[in-house]
């Protein structure tokens, strides 16, 4: 039998718990989607939510593409007021913002690796901000899906250079190759695993736009 005391323990330590998932942080004009068979298959609302947010927070060490593991992302936010307990159910796992620099061809290979599970619905697939990409699912997995990948160059998108160096921001499940991203195990150089926690950067991102509102630009496009 528990004892009345452990119990009270118990309750007086979820208190904080519960203040911190009641707080409202942000505002959305409307839902926010962030339903699997959207983030697992196509470009959703809540991918680039997540990804221009990761972005922007690390805008500043020159930092332009975003990658996100739709898997990642768990539910969808309602319209109206938008509590840290939202945020959290999107966004359980507690992953950090992991950065690297990555050679344009290891951003390619990484987004290859991204639609290589369509067909199962994997995780893997990418949500992106800072990258426009077409992918053709008559090819193969791993055989040229990935049919074009644009950047922002100026204000113009152009053809990504395999060659560059580019400053690329992910989680650290991703970062250690987790969901079959390899590449930014092994090809990212300059890489820092230990940035704040995804929750509270798309919680502070969302309370900077006053009211935030979902959607899509046809940064990623199928054949």
């Amino acid at each position: 039998v528990e004892d009345a005391g452990t119990l009270a323990r118990i309750a007086e330590a979820a208190v904080p718990l519960d203040e911190i998932r009641n707080k409202v942080v942000a505002e959305t004009s409307a839902a926010i989607n962030g339903e699997r068979d959207s983030c697992r298959a196509m470009e959703c609302e809540m991918g680039n939510l997540v990804a221009d947010a990761m972005v922007d927070r690390v805008a500043g060490q020159g930092v332009t593409i975003a990658i996100q593991n739709g898997g990642g992302l768990r539910a969808s936010i309602d319209a109206g007021e938008v509590t840290m307990g939202e945020v959290l159910t999107v966004l359980p796992f507690q992953n950090t913002l992991a950065t690297m620099q990555l050679t344009g061809a290891g951003v390619v290979a990484a987004l290859e690796n991204g639609v290589s599970q369509v067909e199962e619905g994997a995780g893997r697939f990418p949500q992106v901000s800072g990258v426009r990409f077409t992918w053709d699912a008559a090819i193969a997995p791993n055989e040229g899906r990935v049919t074009e990948v644009l950047v922002n160059d100026g204000g113009n998108w152009v053809p990504i250079d395999p060659a560059a160096m580019y400053g690329v921001v992910t989680n650290n499940f991703m970062r250690s190759g987790g969901d079959g991203y390899s590449i930014f195990a092994n090809d990212a150089i300059n890489a820092y695993d230990y940035g704040p926690g995804l929750e509270d950067v798309v919680a502070d991102y969302m309370a900077a736009a006053g009211a935030y509102t979902p959607y899509l630009d046809g940064r990623i496009s199928q054949k």
